[in-house]
Parts: structure tokens; C-alpha cells; sequence
């Protein structure tokens, strides 16, 4: 109780050094550290109340001498299992891209060792009016670990695993088992991998596509009956719409660039839904929903929709994201044709749209410049006076008192006289001695179609089909793969469009642009680049973890292989995390990561204990074997009050959307790695070199 609150200010401290603001993801940190924290302390007074009740020293006073030898036989402070509780943390403030400030937040803080400078003010006191009250209390305890029902039953079964090899490699097939069964449910699909799961907002937008042409007139009145439809849902609180203008500025705006819609076939719905607290179901929910809704309207009027969520994490151009690369315009699209159609037909792929503009007329006014002069007219002043009865033209400002703002006056042709390219033959235009000369004289006006928008990424011409996922497996990666098997299918029929010779498949690149684009090939971005890049970097954040925490106890205990038998039981908090994962429906994500790291230094600080225990009784003149059986005993109240605080600390926010992830991992995590560790590591230990010497 005195190690945490002090811990806090600390990070605190920190936090406001570095420039780190309380936020969601800072508190959530400090929230999810707190079981962490208790762990060192937790140790120290187990092992001073622990000494206090040997009966071999009840005879002395329960002060300073108690203390310090309780903490000297214990684990100190400048123990590897307390060294490497900075390194499993520090590295996650090197994980790049776009997360890389959220992990960050979580590397910057630790501390530890404040238990025994504080036991030694809780018990060198008198008690009771007597010194010692407290030893004497377990005066009856002669046994020098405990011997409750528990600790027979485990002693028990120890004997068999040290001393029946059946027993033993029987134990060791069964975790081994739970293991591979617990990661088989990843290929299973019980449960599914993803960046981070849908958070739950209070609004979502929907982005409405109009054909090319469409009047800002049209697409406002679609709007308004894609607006009704929202607004019957109970979960909607009001709506509005912007046609031919863009909303204000979103999380999503920002990448998607949002900002730039205001053409007359776009706009953008906002929806803001009731509190959290008044309705049962979840934004994603809901904006599943109101997509479903709203498809039977969006194919009558020929309109493409998105219906967009706030993301939980760093915002990406679209969920699904297919890059197209090749030598030539039309093939890049020819190709991308394909894909987005493959795409439409993709089980959970839905809001599917491509950055290839429909083909739409266009109207082409060319003054000939010698037919102008001869005519006595300037060419510059006739395509001012064409531009502005057309588009308009400013001339001045309207003065009104009752106006928050001067409005513009705008010049220009009634839209009767401009909507015909027929009337704008007889437009005037006036040349020299204020003479009148026609359009058509000076001019020629053709018909035709409009250019696509070309795209660029790293100056490499590139065409973006886009698509979300909404279904079951909401993870980019899994409909990737469907995608992937039916453009497989497609080469193999001879049908792709990027076959020039022979049945080639399509070149299909998962993290870097293609080195050269002579062929076409496909090239997936979105939120899997992030996925990607996120555990790319959590992986090796903790294979360098593992590398740190290797060295540490090869120093401290001198030995090359007895690491190794504390290092293993890292994955056997797997055999938690995964299934329950599955139990609770939830996604495994970055977050999830993040718990299985911290716990893995957790189960990491348990093997510490219990084998520091065991050199330390072998040193004193014990067997190997009752060494062991009295580790797990003694060693055991511990781990579990470790485990207890961990799960306390972490329910807090298994609640949470996104930080939901985490809390399964450190739950389950600590809970199983608590009940094998106990077991495995001695198991492991006695076959080690440093074990069986002596």
C-alpha cells in the first residue's frame, strides 16, 4: 500500500518530465501496472512474515535483525527478477510507426524495494503490549514450510515427477499438449487476430457517392432520405447532413481527406448516437446496422456509401486497402477492375469503392485565337466572359447589418441558359468599338469525357480499390486471404488481366511497394501495414527482452542453463491467454500482446523465486529433492498474491473495448502461468547441469 501510491507520483513525475499528457492511454497504463507493482513488495513481506513465524526465531526480536535477514535470503532489490521488470518494458518505447507513441506510454514506469524499509515500522514495535507478539503467534508452526492439505497433495506429486520418469514426461506431454491445442486455435479461427478491436463511440458518419454529374440539387434530396431512414433507429439522436461541402474535421478526415469532398455528387452524413449508458448495443453495432439499412437505397439511386466509425487506433486511408502497380494507366485499372469485383464478392467485405473516377461528359469550349482577332475580339476577355457567365465571377460584397459575415456577389448565367451546350452559341462577347460578336464565330464546342484522377505513392503511379470488413471475421487478414485464393483462381482460368503471356498469378506483396513496376502486382496496405509493422516491432521489443533478461540471470546465478529453465515457462501463460480469448469472443490484439509481455516478466519473476529459493536451501545442506518440494511450497503464497493483485488490477479494465485484450492476457496469463510454473520449472531445473551438481 505504500510501494504503489509512491510508484505513481514518480511516474508521474515522469510522465510530466518527458512531456506525457493524461490520457486514455496513460491511465490505462498505470491502471494495468499496479498488479505489476505489487509484486516486489508483495515478495519482501511474504518472506519477513514468513521468518517472523519460524520458530527457530522466536527467540530473537522481530526487528531489524528479522527484516533484513527475511529480505537477505529473499530475492533483493538488485535481483535479476527486479532488473529485468525495467528491461521487459523498456523496449516498447522503441516500437515504431503510428503506434508508436501508445507503447511508449507504457515503458515509463517501474519501481520497487520500498517493503522493507516500511516492515521494519509495522513490526519493530511492541504488539499487544508484548515484543513479538506477532512470532509468537505462530509459535505452533514447526514445520519450516507449510503443511496444509494443498501442500501434501503438491509435495505428493512432486515425488512422482522427480523420481518416476513416467510421471514426468507424462507431466511435460500434457502442458505440451494444452499448448499446441491452446495455438491451434488461431488456425481454427475460435480466435481471431486484429490491430485493435471497435471501440464504442458516440458518433459514425456515413460518406455518400453520387454519379459523376449528379446535381447538388439530387444529392442533397438522397441524402435526406438516407437521413430519414437513420433517424428511425432508436439509438439515433439527430443527424446532419453536408452536400457538396465537407464536414468538420475527423480523426478520419485527416487521412481519408475528408476535407476535400465539395463537389456537387458529394456528401457526408454525420450521425451522433444517445450515451453509452442509455443503450445496450455498441457503435459498431449500430453502424453495422445502419448500413445494412440503407444498401436497398443506395442501389436505387446509383449511390456509393461508407459508413465510417471513429477508429480505436491510427486512422488508415480504409480498413482494406489493394494497391495496384503496373507499366500502364489502363491496365493498372483493368487489373483493379478485377480486384474490386473479387472484392464485392468476398465474404464480410462490404463498402468496396475503387479511386478511378466514373466516366462522365465534358464539355469543351476552344477559342480560336485568329478567328478572335479577325473578329476584333480579345481572346483572354473571351474566356473570362465564357468562364464567368459559366462558373461566375465575383463582384463585390453584399453589405448587410443583419449578416454575421459579407456575402460574396456572384455573377453568372441563369442555370436554364448554361445547363445546354446548344445555348452558348449565341453568347456575346463584346470586341473592339463595343462590337458584339457570338461564341460560335470565335469559339468551337465539343463533347467529351472527362480524365480519371491519377494517384501517386512514392511518386509510383498506383490505383487504390478500397473495402471495409463487417461480418464475423472482422480482420483485414482474413478476408485478404479469401481475396487472395480467388485471384489464384482467376490466373488459373487464363482470364487475369495482368497475364501478357502464359497463366502467370498476380504478384501479391504484403510489406514493401513492388522494386519495379514492369509487371503488375498487388501490394495490400491499410490496416494491415499497421497490424504488420506493430507486431513486427513487439516481436522484436521482446526477443530483446528475452536476450536482456538471459544476461541478467546468467550473471546472477553463474550458470548458462539454469535460465533456461526459468525463461520456459514464458509461453505457458499461452495456454491461458488463447482460450480465454475464445471464452470471452474476443479478438486478439496489440493490446493483447502487451499483456502477454508484461505477464511473461511476471512468470519470469516466479521461476526467479523459486529457484533462488532452491540454491539457497541446497546451499544450507538440503537434498535437490527436498529443496524443490519446499520451494514450490514455501514460494507459493507469493505467486499467488502476485496472481491475485495482477487479476484484481487488470478486471478494472476488462470492460473496456479496446484495452480488453490486455486485461484477458494478464487474467488468464497470470492465472495459468501461476499453476504450471509451480511444477515445470523445478521439473526442468533438476535435469539442468546447476541442478544436478552436488
Amino acid at each position: 500500500m505504500v510501494a504503489v501510491p509512491v510508484t505513481l507520483a514518480i511516474t508521474l513525475a515522469t510522465y510530466w518530465l518527458m512531456g506525457y499528457t493524461l490520457n486514455r492511454v496513460t491511465l490505462f497504463a498505470l491502471i494495468f501496472c499496479i498488479g505489476i507493482l505489487v509484486d516486489d513488495p508483495i515478495v519482501d513481506v511474504e518472506n519477513i512474515v514468513r521468518h517472523m513465524g519460524l520458530p527457530q526465531l522466536q527467540r530473537q526480536a522481530p526487528g531489524l535483525r528479522i527484516i533484513v535477514d527475511a529480505v537477505r535470503r529473499g530475492p533483493g532489490p538488485a535481483d535479476p527478477g527486479h532488473l529485468h521488470g525495467h528491461r521487459r518494458h523498456r523496449p516498447m518505447a522503441y516500437v515504431g510507426g503510428l503506434m508508436g507513441p501508445l507503447h511508449a506510454a507504457h515503458a515509463h514506469r517501474r519501481l520497487g524495494g520500498h517493503a522493507p524499509v516500511h516492515g521494519r515500522g509495522l513490526f519493530d514495535h511492541p504488539l499487544d503490549g508484548q515484543t513479538g507478539a506477532h512470532a509468537r503467534g505462530n509459535a505452533g508452526r514447526t514445520a519450516r514450510f507449510p503443511t496444509t492439505s494443498g501442500t501434501r497433495l503438491y509435495r505428493a506429486f512432486m515425488d512422482r515427477l522427480l523420481k518416476t520418469p513416467v510421471w514426468r514426461w507424462g507431466f511435460l506431454g500434457v502442458v505440451g499438449l494444452l499448448f499446441a491445442g491452446a495455438c491451434a486455435l488461431f488456425p481454427a479461427k475460435a480466435v481471431l487476430v486484429k490491430m485493435l478491436p471497435f471501440d464504442n463511440k458516440s458518433e459514425v458518419s456515413v460518406v455518400v457517392d453520387m454519379p459523376r454529374g449528379t446535381t447538388l440539387e439530387r444529392t442533397t434530396a438522397v441524402s435526406r432520405e438516407l437521413t430519414d431512414m437513420i433517424l428511425s433507429r432508436p439509438e439515433v439522436t439527430d443527424a446532419v447532413i453536408y452536400a457538396g461541402t465537407a464536414a468538420p474535421m475527423t480523426f478520419n478526415g485527416l487521412i481519408r481527406h475528408y476535407y476535400q469532398r465539395d463537389a456537387q455528387n458529394e456528401a457526408e452524413i454525420t450521425v451522433n448516437l444517445v450515451p453509452k449508458e442509455d443503450r445496450s448495443l455498441q457503435s459498431h453495432a449500430i453502424a453495422k446496422a445502419i448500413r445494412n439499412s440503407l444498401a436497398p437505397i443506395a442501389t436505387r439511386y446509383g449511390a456509393k456509401l461508407k459508413t465510417v466509425e471513429v477508429p480505436p487506433g491510427p486512422p488508415v486511408l480504409q480498413t482494406l486497402v489493394g494497391e495496384v502497380y503496373g507499366p500502364t494507366d489502363a491496365g493498372r485499372q483493368a487489373v483493379a477492375r478485377q480486384v474490386r469485383d473479387i472484392m464485392r464478392h468476398t465474404q464480410d467485405v462490404v463498402d468496396v469503392d475503387w479511386y478511378v473516377d466514373d466516366p462522365r461528359p465534358e464539355r469543351v469550349v476552344r477559342i480560336e485565337r485568329d478567328k478572335a482577332l479577325a473578329a476584333g475580339v480579345d481572346p483572354d476577355r473571351a474566356l473570362r466572359d465564357l468562364s464567368a457567365a459559366l462558373t461566375g465571377t465575383a463582384a463585390g460584397l453584399l453589405h448587410d447589418a443583419a449578416a454575421r459575415e459579407d456575402a460574396p456577389i456572384v455573377v453568372r448565367l441563369p442555370l436554364s441558359a448554361r445547363a445546354d451546350a446548344r445555348n452558348l452559341d449565341d453568347l456575346a462577347v463584346r470586341g473592339d468599338n463595343d462590337r458584339m460578336v457570338s461564341l460560335s464565330q470565335i469559339a468551337t464546342v465539343s463533347e467529351t469525357s472527362s480524365p480519371t484522377a491519377l494517384y501517386h505513392k512514392n511518386l509510383v503511379p498506383v490505383v487504390y480499390v478500397t473495402g471495409d470488413v463487417a461480418g464475423r471475421e472482422e480482420s483485414p487478414i482474413y478476408a485478404m486471404n479469401r481475396i487472395n485464393a480467388a485471384l489464384a483462381e482467376l490466373a488459373a482460368t487464363g482470364k487475369g488481366a495482368w497475364q501478357t503471356a502464359g497463366k502467370a498469378a498476380l504478384p501479391i506483396l504484403w510489406t514493401s511497394m513492388p522494386a519495379q513496376t514492369m509487371d503488375y502486382s498487388l501490394k495490400w496496405d491499410g490496416e494491415w501495414q499497421i497490424t504488420y509493422e506493430v507486431f513486427r516491432d513487439m516481436g522484436i521489443a521482446f526477443a530483446v527482452v528475452m536476450v536482456l533478461i538471459y544476461i541478467l540471470v546468467v550473471g546472477w546465478f553463474g550458470s548458462y542453463t539454469t535460465p533456461l529453465a526459468i525463461m520456459a515457462p514464458i509461453p505457458l501463460s499461452l495456454i491461458g491467454i488463447i482460450p480465454a480469448h475464445a471464452l470471452a469472443g474476443a479478438f486478439f490484439t496489440a493490446t493483447s500482446m502487451i499483456g502477454f509481455i508484461a505477464g511473461a516478466g511476471i512468470v519470469v519473476r516466479n521461476s526467479i523465486i523459486l529457484v533462488d529459493f532452491i540454491e539457497m536451501r541446497r546451499g544450507e545442506g538440503e537434498t535437490l529433492a527436498d529443496a524443490v518440494e519446499e520451494a514450490g511450497a514455501v514460494r507459493f503464497r507469493p505467486m499467488l498474491l502476485t496472481a491475485i493483485s495482477v487479476v484484481g488490477g487488470a478486471f478494472v479494465i476488462l470492460f473496456d473495448p479496446i484495452f480488453q485484450g490486455l486485461a484477458i492476457s494478464l487474467m488468464a496469463g497470470e492465472v495459468a502461468a501461476t499453476i504450471f510454473s509451480r511444477m515445470v520449472v523445478p521439473v526442468l531445473y533438476t535435469w539442468m547441469p546447476s541442478g544436478r551438481k552436488g
